[in-house]
């Protein structure tokens, strides 16, 4: 079967076939981002343990979304821009009042109803249903393209929530990190002796999450080079701790590069450039990289900067956007076809971004086999699967109290109760020497199918026994086991060949909600673009009551249950196993 999708006609665009009015189509190309209601004080997440709310699951809704916007966090604070190139945490600023007044009247059974960005509705539910659910760029699918959502943008009908951004969970770079140190100890495990110590990185991206990379690297203690072209990011992520150092120059980076590979020293630079540049530039130079990969925004080509002077590109964005997605698209060829080159090379390659891949097969260039299968692999099939069929993923955890204490705490605790896992030990001993807290005080680490649900139980009895100082809010990254079809990313490759199969994030949705979590949410389009993945999050807070650990044991066994079950229909002997092994019910399996 293809792994990718047969070209079809699409619809199309006829905005008033879908009742947006004349009048609404005479507005500015510009989206209404209503700057009278943005707040006097810059938002950011309350502390401690006084309620504005009137639950604290209500409460720990509206510090997330806080936190989410806070500007040490977000991407683009005036725009509510979180990260992912224009993944938002709320439609605009007078939505964001409006979210914010709803939560802190929602009574405990009450639920509000969030369409991208925007509240919607509040119904009588139950008191053990979710406070929150969200849907964020959802389309009907013979419409989703990015051309057609961006017109409902700039109308002011629709968001971009990104995974995390528009669902209230995003933790800064922290979020991915772990399944990016995960990443690259398994390219390590596969390629280089079970280290990384003697090699050079080659990625590209400092956005708002891609400071994972050169940080991931450098916990497997190996060399990593990153290229972005905006000078300001770089400066940034080195004062943030996520990179070691700014070049100079090409010369001055190939030069630190080598002098620590030589040392065998985990070290990250960082090199304002742009990568469609400085790629066939490191090839026409000769020089060979150990491993190539990227982490750019680029599945919204206004998100991807092509080359060219910094300032004149970014001027060209603001007033010709066509002209700008050109040349965005030109330059993502030229970037890809590097990589590929690098690969024919000897360079381990792999795919890390935002649909980087996608996009330069629309650009006309060949990025598959005979077979339709990626010349370079992406992360997941490559190297993250086996712990997905495992239920295992991105597991987090976010102190409301701000107190960096509480999560210290629990990286104790989790010590505690996972006394034999060598690589979580190593990961918190890591994270905590290097891992700076950004926003509200948070963790992240990949846990499985029972270790989810019997850590969320210690969590649960450390806020009962006052440990920690206030509850604690449980989530995890969209991109887990269970919870995500993306044919370009999380589901290439699936060994049925059911890749572009979304019945699975939308079961988890449903799951999750019908098991208990505090808020819910299903998203279109978060980490390769519109029309490219359906994906769904969920969060629960541990608030220490007897009542929450049941619904703790539910969702977090549920959540990553639905990473088995769908592993195990694809045929993954691995995943058959571990239900078998845990006693997950899966009908017809013996």
């Amino acid at each position: 079967m293809s792994q990718h999708p047969a070209t079809t006609d699409t619809p199309e665009l006829n905005l008033e076939a879908t009742s947006v009015s004349d009048e609404a189509n005479q507005q500015p190309a510009t989206r209404p981002m209503y700057y009278e209601y943005k707040p006097e004080e810059t938002v950011k997440a309350q502390h401690g343990p006084e309620l504005r709310c009137k639950t604290w699951e209500a409460e720990a809704a509206l510090r997330m979304l806080e936190n989410n916007l806070d500007p040490a966090v977000s991407l683009v604070y005036d725009e509510l821009i979180v990260y992912g190139g224009a993944g938002r945490a709320a439609r605009n600023w007078k939505e964001y009042q409006t979210i914010v007044k709803t939560l802190k009247n929602l009574e405990p059974d009450e639920t509000m109803l969030v369409q991208s960005g925007k509240a919607v509705g509040v119904l009588r539910t139950w008191a053990h249903a979710p406070r929150v659910l969200i849907a964020n760029s959802n389309i009907v699918p013979a419409w989703s393209t990015q051309e057609y959502f961006d017109e409902l943008d700039k109308l002011g009908l629709m968001m971009y929530g990104q995974m995390t951004a528009g669902s209230w969970i995003y933790i800064a770079t922290q979020g991915i990190l772990q399944g990016t140190y995960e990443t690259f100890a398994a390219v390590a495990d596969k390629h280089f002796g079970g280290t990384l110590a003697g090699t050079v990185t080659i990625t590209a991206g400092l956005g708002g999450m891609s400071g994972a990379q050169p940080l991931a690297v450098t916990m497997n203690d190996g060399v990593c080079l990153v290229i972005e072209p905006i000078d300001a990011r770089v400066k940034q992520k080195v004062q943030e701790g996520y990179l070691d150092e700014q070049a100079r120059d090409l010369n001055h980076a190939l030069e630190l590069c080598e002098q620590y590979k030589a040392e065998r020293k985990g070290w990250s630079i960082g090199l304002t450039g742009n990568a469609a540049t400085v790629l066939p530039e490191l090839l026409a130079r000769g020089y060979k990289a150990d491993i190539v990969t990227d982490q750019t925004s680029a599945h919204d080509l206004m998100d991807y900067i092509p080359e060219g002077d910094i300032t004149q590109v970014l001027e060209l964005r603001k007033n010709n956007p066509e002209e700008f997605k050109r040349q965005a698209l030109q330059s993502i060829v030229k970037h890809c076809q590097a990589i590929i080159d690098m690969q024919a090379g000897g360079a381990v390659a792999l795919d890390y971004g935002n649909n980087l891949r996608g996009q330069a097969e629309k650009g006309g260039l060949q990025v598959r086999d005979e077979n339709g299968q990626f010349l370079y692999p992406g992360f997941v099939p490559g190297y993250i699967r086996p712990l997905f069929c495992e239920g295992k993923g991105p597991f987090r955890w976010a102190a409301l109290s701000g107190d960096p204490a509480d999560i210290l705490r629990i990286d104790r605790a989790l010590l505690e109760t996972f006394p034999d896992n060598k690589m979580l030990a190593r990961w918190i001993e890591k994270a905590q020497a290097k891992v700076p807290f950004i926003g509200l005080p948070a963790r992240v680490c990949w846990l499985g199918y029972g270790e989810r649900e019997k850590f969320g139980l210690v969590i649960n009895d450390l806020v009962a026994r006052g440990e920690v100082s206030a509850p604690i809010v449980i989530g995890r990254d969209h991109l887990d086991c269970g919870s995500v079809a993306s044919p370009n990313r999380e589901t290439e490759g699936m060994k049925d060949g059911s890749d572009a199969v979304a019945d699975w994030p939308l079961l988890n949705a449903l799951a999750n909600t019908a098991s208990g979590a505090d808020w819910v949410s299903l998203h279109n389009g978060g980490g390769v673009g519109i029309g490219n993945s359906t994906h769904s999050g969920m969060v629960i807070v541990a608030t220490g009551t007897p009542e929450k650990a049941e619904r703790l044991r539910r969702v977090l066994t549920t959540d990553p249950g639905m990473g088995v079950f769908r592993h195990a229909d694809a045929g993954y002997e691995l995943a058959q196993q571990v239900a078998q092994e845990r006693g997950v019910q899966i009908p017809g399996q013996q």
